[in-house]
């Protein structure tokens, strides 16, 4: 497969090929999987204090005839806790137990549980593949972004763009103004997230891929959406975000060329 080489201005420089990671078959299961394994073995532990709910002084008898029992007094035989008392009378309430306010719950989240997921090698690596090989299928590409003109390389200069004016200008160049204008549109999450820092929720968009540190980096970071990522530390989920694959991406010129002598992902 060979593509066009494409100045920062969108015109035609030259004709590479591109390495055989762009012929292979697509597998949208193997990237599902293997984006949920990601997203898996990200995913922050979590769980309850270890004495939450159990901190009350409460006690519970079952005999009888005991002092400050509730047999006989047409209430459950639960745990309780005493909030007032006049003589014989003891006014108690449900403490500790599940089902009682303030209790513990029945089976809380636990720290130790172990969110992380394995993944074969071969099948890790045909999952990147395949992503890859969908982001220069124009049909595929067409479903996810407003703009199907794929693969896209750039020239080397790329790399060296340092101002984030200069990247959505960049983008505007290529022929992505509608592509630019559904990334700056964004939605207040519903629910509670909205508290936790975790207010909006964007649009995955353009990914840059890169063969090494460089300006580009942080110049584009400020663009929502919008991604880099060297080429030897692409991941499944990078390529398809939510497990869908196609997303549109930007290949330097230098970073196929190191796709394809370092045979990565093979």
């Amino acid at each position: 497969m060979k593509t066009d080489v494409l100045s920062l201005e969108g015109a035609k420089q030259k004709e590479i090929a591109l390495p055989s990671q762009f012929e292979e078959e697509y597998r949208p299961d193997v990237i599902k999987r293997a984006v949920l394994v990601v997203q898996a073995n990200r995913r922050q532990k979590y769980g309850a204090m270890q004495e939450a709910g159990e901190r009350y002084s409460s006690r519970l008898s079952r005999r009888r005839r005991q002092y400050r029992g509730s047999y006989g007094k047409g209430i459950s035989r639960i745990q309780r806790k005493i909030m007032s008392r006049r003589g014989a009378h003891i006014n108690m309430v449900g403490a500790f137990v599940p089902g009682t306010v303030g209790g513990r719950k029945g089976a809380p989240p636990k720290a130790s549980k172990e969110w992380g997921q394995k993944i074969n090698q071969k099948e890790k690596r045909l999952a990147i593949r395949s992503a890859i090989a969908a982001t220069a299928n124009r049909e595929i590409v067409k479903l996810r972004a407003t703009y199907s003109n794929v693969p896209l390389v750039l020239v080397h200069d790329m790399e060296s763009l340092s101002k984030t004016q200069d990247v959505e200008d960049l983008l505007l160049r290529l022929g992505m103004e509608k592509e630019v204008e559904r990334i700056k549109r964004v939605k207040i999450r519903a629910g509670r997230g909205k508290t936790r820092g975790r207010r909006y929720k964007g649009k995955a968009s353009v990914l840059f891929v890169v063969s090494g540190k460089c300006p580009l980096q942080n110049a584009a970071r400020n663009l929502d959406g919008v991604d880099v990522s060297f080429v030897n530390t692409l991941n499944a989920e990078l390529l398809a975000p939510g497990t869908v694959p196609g997303r549109l991406t930007i290949w330097s010129e230098k970073a196929i060329e190191r796709l394809a002598k370092e045979k990565l992902f093979i």
